[in-house]
């Protein structure tokens, strides 16, 4: 069981991560897009997310490839749900009406 805990938690620490990143994303279109300057959105933002999810990743394994492996798995699990829920979150702002 004590191998199991660092695993499980680098699991959840790669979900963690998924939901910065695309939920960065998300927030980035929805910025850039009625931005002055998109190209600088889209561009810094991009840097920012993949620096702060390859240096949690780097954090998060501590040089042992079998947690890399779990934040990666964790990271790519948790991907399907964001995408979801950015999309439900879409629909109701659709369908919201004007105030």
């Amino acid at each position: 069981m004590s191998d199991a805990l660092p695993l499980i938690s680098s699991l959840g620490a790669g979900a963690a991560l998924a939901i910065l990143f695309f939920g960065g994303l998300w927030w980035t279109i929805a910025r850039g897009i009625g931005s002055q300057r998109p190209a600088l959105w889209f561009a810094s933002s991009l840097l920012l997310r993949a620096s702060l999810v390859l240096g949690g990743i780097h954090l998060v394994g501590q040089g042992d490839w079998r947690r890399m492996v779990a934040c990666l798995v964790g990271f790519a699990m948790t991907r399907p749900l964001v995408l979801w829920s950015t999309r439900h979150l879409d629909r109701e702002a659709a369908n919201a009406p004007d105030a």
